[in-house]
Order: structure tokens, then sequence, then C-alpha cells
């Protein structure tokens, strides 16, 4: 893990297409800026969990849902 120090108003780079920047500091409370690609997610911790979380959820499938798709008919 690299951890730096950054004051308010302060960047920093990672890779050629995100930057983050320290807006603001209060007390213990950091805002910060993150420019990204559309195509790079960027989220909360706990969001990411959550979604992650919802995704495996939706992966598993009930055998007994099976039963409900069509199969093919052999000719």
């Amino acid at each position: 893990m690299l951890i730096l120090s950054r004051k308010s108003g302060q960047s920093l780079v990672i890779g050629e297409n995100i930057t983050v920047k320290i807006l603001e500091v209060s007390g213990d409370n950091i805002k910060i800026g993150i420019e990204a690609p559309r195509e790079i997610p960027v989220h909360r911790q706990e969001v990411f969990e959550t979604i992650k979380k919802e995704n495996k959820a939706a992966a598993m499938v009930k055998r007994d849902v099976l039963s409900y798709l069509p199969r093919d008919k052999e000719e």
C-alpha cells in the first residue's frame, strides 16, 4: 500500500487517466473528488460490498427455477 500525505487542493494521479483531488479537510472528514473515465466504476467501499453481495445472490440459480425453462426438442 502506498501511503501519501496531501493537503487541501492537492491531487494525486493514478495511471494516466485517474485524478484524485483533496477538496476539503475538516476535522476527521476529508472531501475528495475523483476524475476517471466513465468505463471505470468508482464506488465507496460499503456500496461496492453491497453490489458484490447482490451480484453473487443474483448469480445463484435455484434448481426448481430451471424446470420452468424451455427445453430443446430433439428431432
